[in-house]
């Protein structure tokens, strides 16, 4: 599946991670299953784990021969859908009842209320009963944009549908195209982790602190994981993400701080102190707020690889905008496009939620990268990524629409071991990725929040 467009998105991502030309050399795509769309969304997924698998790669070639890797166009897009299969249990619907597109009276309209604090924002500025037809009643007599900023201001997640055209010359829409797919921010100061690279588990012995949630952030903890970094996610007393936790904890440590507290707070520092990377999800002014700005950061843990994500770019009017995948795809113009191709009455998303698993890839790449420098004398940098920017960099490659039906998951797709997750027994896919001499593998089983504790475990 070494098409042209796989290949053109790879060699976008690898110059803006500045990875070295030969990367591109050192990687292939096997299959030719697609997901079905009007986007080139297998291409995405195979070119995002494929940039991951290549940072992983020139990793392990700063002390030995960088190994060739390859990518499963088929696994890399089940990957993107769900890679685990319980046995003798199910996944909770990890949809809210009145999350959803509906019609206003000037177009369409997508409700995120998946967390309580979003359903009560939308339910507060609709000043109606919690069921779909009230909403939708409420909706249809509403406008779009009016909406849409009402719930945003409430604190709710809520995104209008525009056209690619619509984004296009949004003034939002505008910033993000000029923003690069990684904002690289400079650099950091001297780490004094003395550290090599372990060519069998090339992230052994590193720390990684997970302060994200939901998809993207903990997708690239979880790649992070399967070669050897030591991840610790930590989460709010109150949360939870049922319908996720147990696709996106595999390999890690899960624990829970108070960070409105001093004696939360206290804790988080002290992680932070001895983290290697930091991968965090906070719109922009909340760990600020905190007294955690990115000086600080650096000031606690000289060094620290700080790679951050946000759904709506990190400059201009909606810089911490709430949003998700979802949104996104709503706001710039990719679920009209699939409208338009489907020739539909309502929104057509992608397939899968493509922006949020392709971000997760190239934050994981962007932390590697962070490794590399640091590991060759360079001082660590900053990394931001956003899920626009990433929706950008889909509807900028564009590809033949795939029509032919993608064959869902099936036995011979999974690994033979069983997972012994906090949930029960389940089986997991097969690695996307095939690093030469490093299997992508996972110690550590899926786990519930806060299951664990939030300390380091002992490093020599």
């Amino acid at each position: 599946m070494s098409d042209p467009v796989t290949r053109s998105m790879l060699m976008e991502i690898l110059a803006a991670l500045d990875l070295p030309e030969g990367a591109a050399s050192r990687i292939s795509f096997t299959g030719n299953d697609h997901l079905s769309s009007c986007f080139a969304v297998t291409e995405l997924a195979a070119a995002s784990i494929g940039a991951a698998a290549s940072a992983i790669s020139e990793l392990i070639g700063l002390n030995n021969a960088a190994p060739p890797s390859s990518v499963s166009s088929r696994l890399a897009s089940l990957w993107f859908g769900w890679s685990i299969r319980p046995q003798g249990w199910a996944m909770p619907n990890p949809w809210d009842t009145i999350a959803g597109d509906y019609k206003a009276c000037d177009g369409w309209i997508k409700l995120h209320t998946n967390a309580p604090h979003h359903r009560a924002a939308v339910l507060s500025v609709l000043g109606c009963a919690a069921n779909r037809e009230a909403v939708a009643a409420v909706v249809a007599s509403s406008g779009g944009d009016a909406l849409e900023d009402a719930i945003v201001a409430a604190g709710g997640c809520a995104a209008r549908l525009r056209s690619i055209d619509e984004w296009a010359s949004h003034p939002q829409g505008k910033i993000v195209a000029g923003e690069p797919l990684i904002i690289w921010d400079g650099p950091g100061q001297v780490s004094d982790h003395k550290w090599t690279s372990d060519p069998a588990r090339p992230l052994s012995g590193l720390r990684v602190l997970d302060l994200t949630r939901v998809i993207a952030g903990p997708v690239a903890t979880r790649f992070l994981a399967g070669f050897g970094a030591d991840v610790l996610r930590i989460d709010p007393p109150y949360w939870d993400e049922p319908g996720v936790v147990p696709e996106v904890t595999l390999g890690k440590r899960c624990a829970k701080l108070d960070l409105k507290s001093q004696s939360g707070l206290d804790a988080l520092r002290a992680l932070l102190a001895e983290a290697d990377i930091l991968v965090h999800g906070y719109r922009s002014d909340a760990l600020d707020s905190m007294g955690l700005d990115v000086g600080t950061r650096q000031a606690i843990r000289p060094g620290l690889i700080d790679i951050s994500l946000d759904a709506y770019g990190h400059n201009g009017p909606w810089q911490r905008r709430r949003g998700f995948d979802s949104l996104v795809q709503f706001s710039s113009g990719i679920a009209a496009e699939g409208m338009d191709w489907r020739n539909s009455d309502v929104p057509v998303s992608l397939p899968v939620q493509a922006l949020d698993h392709a971000t997760g890839y190239l934050l994981a790449a962007a932390a590697v990268r962070g490794v590399i420098s640091r590991s060759t004398g360079a001082v660590a940098t900053t990394g931001r990524l956003s899920l626009a920017r990433t929706a950008k960099l889909l509807i900028d490659h564009k590809a033949s629409a795939s029509i032919a039906a993608f064959a869902p998951s099936a036995d011979l797709d999974f690994a033979e071991a069983v997972e012994r997750t906090d949930w029960g027994a389940a089986r997991r896919l097969l690695p996307p990725a095939d690093i030469g001499g490093a299997p992508m593998a996972w110690s550590r089983p899926a786990a519930k929040l806060g299951s664990g504790a939030a300390v380091w475990p002992w490093r020599e």
